[in-house]
């Protein structure tokens, strides 16, 4: 369960509600609906035990948790609901999309659904993180406040990638792709990942992530030419089967000197190329923990899969 979000403490408020807590000013707090272990009510009667118990015109963050009360069910209800509040949450800056650890449901098993509504109905939104793959869609949108867009995914659809790679988000800041496999419905390749490499939608953006590929190498090579790059503070290529022919891809490409950060972390890089790492970006914190020792390329995997 996510601690902090949008920079506020995230508010449980079904279990506060439960236990007669008093519940924080609606400014001051994420507020995270969740069915957990415990709940059987439908998600619409949470819902509406939120809808009011709280002050919505103050509203910033909602994190969505665990929205089935039994059974696994898909998203596409729960969100309809969300979006069907927004006139009613008109300060919401952030929204968290599946705030679900694998205790309650694999990240792979998440029944998503087309969120392109979110981006229609919360037009002051900055901040939106999605987790889950299966069945989530995207259409090309326009979002002119947007700052901060994550995927976390074991799969992410190559539809949703290339809609990405067709929307125009002038404002966004920071974003963060979890690709994953295509056993899991990550049916992408390197040429969907061209519009953010060159950047030329993303005008403000200064942190890429593009990470948990089967083919983190080849995304490395293209990384080190890419010409968004230089104007990136911070770059994340981790979580992926990296191994030391991309890393050496990625040295032999344009200077990254100028990089606050470097992430690479898990990772199939040998010792002596991280010393090179090292060696050659002294000035870059750099992350090469979860280091994975497995000669057989076949044997070798993302972090986040199912």
């Amino acid at each position: 369960m996510t601690r902090t979000f949008h920079g506020l403490p995230v508010c449980d408020v079904l279990a506060a509600l439960d236990r007669g807590e008093p519940l924080p000013p609606a400014d001051k707090a994420a507020w995270r609906i969740a069915l957990g272990y415990g709940h059987r009510e439908p998600f619409e009667a949470a819902w509406q035990r939120f809808l009011d118990a709280v002050d919505l015109v103050h509203v910033r963050a909602l994190v969505l948790g665990a929205w089935w009360p039994g059974e696994y069910d898909g998203l596409a209800g729960p969100l309809a609901a969300i979006t069907g509040a927004a006139g009613r949450l008109p300060a919401l800056e952030a929204l968290f999309l599946g705030d679900v650890e694998a205790e309650e449901c694999e990240i792979s098993w998440l029944e998503m659904c087309d969120i392109t509504p979110v981006f229609e109905v919360f037009p002051h939104l900055t901040d939106l993180t999605v987790r889950g793959g299966s069945g989530l869609r995207l259409r090309p949108v326009r979002h002119g406040r947007l700052r901060t867009l994550a995927f976390e995914s074991g799969g992410l659809p190559g539809e949703v990638v290339r809609a990405l790679g067709g929307s125009e988000l002038p404002a966004l800041d920071t974003l963060d792709l979890w690709l994953g496999v295509d056993e899991y419905g990550g049916d992408h390749g390197l040429a969907d990942l061209a519009p953010f490499l060159t950047g030329t939608r993303l005008p403000a953006l200064r942190t890429l992530g593009l990470q948990n590929s089967e083919y983190q190498d080849d995304i490395a090579a293209a990384v080190a030419q890419a010409p968004v790059v230089a104007r990136l503070e911070r770059l994340a290529l981790g979580l992926g089967v990296l191994t030391d022919e991309g890393a050496a891809a990625l040295l032999a490409g344009q200077p990254l000197t100028h990089l606050a950060a470097l992430d690479l972390h898990h990772h199939y890089l040998t010792e002596p190329m991280r010393q090179r790492l090292r060696d050659a970006l002294p000035g870059v914190a750099l992350d090469l923990s979860g280091a994975e020792d497995e000669e057989d390329e076949e044997d070798r995997y993302v972090a986040v899969s199912e």
